[in-house]
């Protein structure tokens, strides 16, 4: 009996990492991409477009029209970018420790997660009440318990 809970909690502690590292590979597509957009040959690409529709690519008009349009500055998308990149750094050590089973992974994991309910939590009160937001807060309350419930308890 003890090596069947012991199986299944080995799973969860897996699945769990395998979760986070799909995390930290969609937060690295992401950077990818924010990474491409401030790549400077689409400029080039803009400003080709803006030549050949005769209208001067340098006028500031031009480039408060893109911002206004994709509503995103290139200062906040290099931002954005950033932070991709750390939430990536974040949730792969996560997911391979937890993977690895090292006890560090698991109290990283509530510290990390735990930091951030409070932000699903309004989000979800304050903003649009979408299911997923409510599912992957859930989940992630879930995840915090289970993990607490694994910490080793410290005699009274």
């Amino acid at each position: 009996m003890a090596d069947a809970k012991k199986a299944r909690t080995t799973t969860l502690l897996v699945l769990i990492g395998v979760t986070k590292v799909f995390k930290a590979l969609m937060f690295l597509f992401l950077a990818t991409q924010l990474h491409r957009l401030l790549d400077p040959n689409v400029g080039n690409s803009l400003r080709d477009f803006c030549h050949h529709v005769r209208v001067d690519p340098d006028n500031r008009h031009v480039h408060a029209l893109i911002e206004k349009l994709t509503g995103v500055s290139p200062a906040t998308l290099r931002r954005l970018r950033l932070g991709s990149y750390l939430y990536a750094a974040l949730f792969a050590t996560e997911g391979l420790g937890l993977i690895f089973r090292r006890k560090w992974a698991e109290y990283m994991t509530v510290i990390t997660t735990s930091l951030l309910l409070p932000v699903e939590a309004y989000e979800i009160f304050h903003g649009h009440h979408h299911v997923g937001k409510i599912v992957f807060l859930v989940i992630n309350v879930a995840i915090v318990v289970y993990l607490i419930g694994r910490l080793p308890k410290k005699e009274a």
